[in-house]
């Protein structure tokens, strides 16, 4: 009975290990899901910037490709920049006037959308 002393607290202490390690582990998943939860949030956030680049750029260009500087600017802390490539550009492909890219950002996050015309 002697040699049974401390198998108690060693298994106690096996125990805890366990549960701390698994505890850790779990922490850590969730931490990297919400950072990816909060760049699915940003994302939606670039795209509309993008996609409001692109709204402006549709309205200046009416007449046609317009003059530089291209339309950018910002609403909400996300930022736009619009180009506008003529059909002969290598980057406009099957447009017939001509094409028009938007590259919305936001915290890091970047969001593209072309239009063809």
């Amino acid at each position: 009975m002697n040699t049974q002393k401390g198998a108690s607290l060693y298994f106690t202490i096996v125990i805890m290990s366990i549960l701390l390690a698994a505890v850790f582990s779990i922490g850590s998943l969730l931490l990297v899901q919400l950072q990816s939860i909060k760049q699915i949030g940003d994302s939606v956030v670039a795209y509309y910037a993008a996609d409001s680049g692109a709204e402006v750029a549709l309205y200046e260009g009416k007449t046609g490709i317009p003059a530089e500087p291209w339309p950018s600017g910002t609403l909400a802390g996300a930022s736009y920049k619009t180009y506008f490539f003529a059909t002969t550009s290598p980057d406009c492909v099957d447009g017939q006037h001509y094409c028009i890219l938007s590259i919305g950002d936001y915290q890091g996050v970047e969001r593209r959308v072309k239009i063809t015309r």
